[in-house]
This record gives C-alpha cells, sequence and structure tokens, in this order.
C-alpha cells in the first residue's frame, strides 16, 4: 500500500500543470502583440520629417488669404414685387443682394435653375408675411434669416453668408 501511495505522488508530480501552461502562452501571445505594435509604430516614423517653413511661405500665404478674404463675392438677384398678406392690403417691393462664401456657390447660384429656385422660394416668404412681422428690425433681420437658410437648402457647394436689401419699400 505504501507502494501504491508513492506511484500516486509521483504520478502528480510529473504530469504538467494546466493552467501554468495557459499562463505562459498568453504572456507570449500578449508579448508579441505588444512588440509587433511598437515595431509598426516605430516602422511608421522613420520617413517623417518636420515640415520646414519659411519666412517667404508664411508671407506669400499670407498675402493669398488676405486678396481671398476682402473680395465680398456678391450677387444681385432682381427685385422683387409682392403683395402681403393680411389686411389692409400692402405690397413690398424689395431687391435682395447674397453675399457669397466661395466663387463655387456664386457660380452655383447664378445657375438658372438654382436662380429660378431661389426667386420662387423668397416669393414664398414673402407671401406669407404681415406687414406688423417685417416693420420692425428684428422682423427684418428675422426675414433675412428665412432667406439666408431658405436660399442654403437649395445649394449644394455654395453657402450664402448675408444677405443684403439694397432697396426695400412697403406700401
Amino acid at each position: 500500500m505504501a507502494d501504491d501511495k508513492k506511484n500516486e505522488g509521483a504520478d502528480k508530480k510529473k504530469k504538467p500543470d494546466l493552467k501554468a501552461l495557459m499562463l505562459f502562452g498568453f504572456m507570449g501571445v500578449n508579448l508579441a502583440l505588444v512588440s509587433l505594435g511598437a515595431y509598426l509604430t516605430y516602422a511608421s516614423t522613420l520617413g517623417w520629417h518636420a515640415p520646414k517653413i519659411t519666412e517667404e511661405d508664411l508671407a506669400s500665404k499670407a498675402e493669398m488669404e488676405k486678396n481671398e478674404l476682402h473680395v465680398p463675392l456678391l450677387y444681385t438677384m432682381d427685385k422683387f414685387t409682392v403683395n402681403l398678406s393680411g389686411e389692409p392690403a400692402r405690397m413690398i417691393r424689395l431687391e435682395v443682394n447674397l453675399e457669397m462664401l466661395s466663387k463655387d456657390g456664386f457660380e452655383e447660384v447664378m445657375n438658372p435653375d438654382v436662380k429660378t429656385r431661389a426667386r420662387d422660394k423668397i416669393l414664398q416668404i414673402l407671401n406669407n408675411k404681415n406687414y406688423s412681422e417685417i416693420e420692425s428690425i428684428q422682423g427684418k433681420l428675422f426675414l433675412k434669416d428665412q432667406i439666408t437658410s431658405e436660399i442654403n437648402n437649395l445649394l449644394y457647394q455654395g453657402v450664402v453668408k448675408e444677405v443684403f436689401f439694397s432697396d426695400f419699400i412697403v406700401q
């Protein structure tokens, strides 16, 4: 019996521990992945050089930005003469100027299809207004915001920065 116990103890010592093997296996895989990530990071930065900027480059870039920023792109639409809703019957006559952010937007708003749709949207907005809604400064600003948002919804490339009224008569 004592021999049987000795044989059982020897068998237990000879079997490898499965948990220990899995622990060392996971540690090896983890070390390999971390090493691979470090190598890829190092390899991706080998060809990188710091950009060199000279004063001439900065001056020319600032000059180009200055020229682009100070040239407003204004598109003047034809005059609108529209009946306002409400009593007493009133009529409004206005001329709308659109300030565009880019030349692409300026060219897009000059497209006959977009121009026609923009005029129609402005006419719809004006037809739904009462005199009391547009007589105050806040009403005019709200009208500008409505026109800006409706025209921006029509455009794909361009953006209307501001709407100006160069002629605004209500009678």
